[in-house]
């Protein structure tokens, strides 16, 4: 797994990183960078403890799907991540 990051979630809050778009179609045909869908489907880096009676369910290293807009975008050390709320996530897969 990658190294540590230097930012730690609070609460119900979960970093992932979003798994990378398609290049291409099952036909074979190459997807313009116009084109590519945002991912829903990442790998958990950190969760944090969550809330005073509800603990987090989901671990460093789950794969996970999440809703289409769910999260917000940052960028530490040159990567992008999201930060999200456990809540948005969907499933674990």
């Amino acid at each position: 797994m990658a190294k540590k990051l230097s930012i730690t979630p609070l609460h119900d809050r979960v970093i992932v990183k979003p798994a990378a778009a398609e290049e291409k179609t099952a036909g074979g045909i190459i997807i313009p960078d116009t084109a590519k869908e945002k991912p829903q489907r990442g790998t958990v880096l950190a969760a944090g403890p969550g809330k005073k009676d509800e603990p987090v369910t989901v671990k460093a290293g789950d794969s996970v799907l999440y809703g289409k807009y769910a999260g917000t975008e940052i960028s530490v050390e040159g990567q992008d991540y999201l930060i999200m709320r456990e809540s948005d996530i969907l499933a674990i897969v």
